[in-house]
């Protein structure tokens, strides 16, 4: 019984659900298209919690916006093979930003300027 609501835990706004999209927008990186889940579960979840799990999904969803075009962009720029290098750039910015994210979200702390575009 203790074991469903510890599964119902993730799946419920708040810190373990932010945790749980931070690990899907990593396992993106091996598994494609886990970060659509994490985006969806935080367009979802947004606005239905405490301030501080709010940033996180507000982060969330810049993560995967902003990541997804740089992504792009450095598909594109595959072409003249600054792309490969860019696209190299774009994995280590998602990576630091969620694990950023996951200590935060682990230490029960809002992102401190959910709108930035870095770290």
């Amino acid at each position: 019984m203790e074991q469903q609501s510890d599964v119902a835990g993730y799946m419920e706004p708040g810190g373990k659900n932010a945790t749980l999209i931070y690990i899907l927008y990593l396992a993106n990186i091996i598994v494609p298209f886990t970060a659509i889940v994490g985006v969806i579960f935080a367009y979802l979840n947004r606005g239905q919690s405490t301030a501080w799990v709010d940033s996180h999904y507000t982060y969330q969803i810049r993560t995967f916006w902003i990541g997804l075009l740089f992504g792009i962009i450095s598909g594109l720029l595959t072409i003249i093979l600054i792309g490969f290098l860019l696209i190299i750039l774009v994995l280590i910015w998602m990576i630091v930003r969620c694990i950023k994210g996951i200590q935060l979200a682990g230490r029960g702390e809002p992102i401190p300027n959910p709108q930035t575009w870095m770290f």
